[in-house]
């Protein structure tokens, strides 16, 4: 379910990053705002302070509405635990592709899946078939959102994130699995 949270430019930004995790990533893809160091923001500034800064004052609406668009393609980005379960049960095809650090993947790893590698990350982009389905996971669903959108963006129409993460799947579908 997309944040229903309505955003206002009077809002630190801080309050916009729990509404919608996804809207720094929005900003910086289509404002350069928020991605590095000499474009960043302070968490308790306000959405208009934040594009005033960056003389863009003008543009505060579009963002809003950006990171509204940016949410729903997010949303359907993801797979959720369960949706995952089922498929992966009926038999349809899924590659489990884990992009957490060797170290996690140590502690815990869904069965059949493999940990990324750079060596990977190029024979998905040059070699695997386009229409492969690709679910990425990581702890949390922060980072295999981001690749999701990466590869997403580069050509593959049926990437997922896991929604919640191997943690929310340790929770929801093998309570068998270890926590950290």
């Amino acid at each position: 379910m997309i944040a229903e949270k309505q955003i206002t430019d009077s809002m630190q930004m801080q309050d916009i990053m729990q509404a919608y995790p996804g809207a720094k990533r929005a900003l910086f893809q289509k404002y350069h705002i928020g991605g590095c160091s000499s474009c960043g923001f302070n968490p308790t500034d306000t959405l208009r302070e934040v594009f005033i800064k960056h003389n863009r004052p003008g543009e505060v609406d579009g963002a809003i509405s950006y990171i509204y668009e940016s949410a729903r393609v997010d949303e359907e980005m993801q797979i959720e635990p369960s949706v995952l379960k089922a498929e992966l049960d009926q038999g349809i095809p899924w590659k489990l592709i884990d992009v957490r650090d060797e170290m996690e993947a140590e502690i815990v790893a869904l069965p059949g899946s493999e940990l990324i590698t750079r060596e990977m990350a190029y024979d998905i982009l040059e070699k695997w078939p386009k229409d492969t389905r690709i679910a990425f996971y990581c702890h949390s669903g922060m980072r295999s959102m981001e690749a999701a959108s990466y590869f997403k963006g580069h050509g593959l129409p049926n990437v997922k994130s896991l929604k919640g993460g191997i943690d929310r799947w340790a929770v929801e579908i093998d309570q068998t699995l270890p926590r950290y």
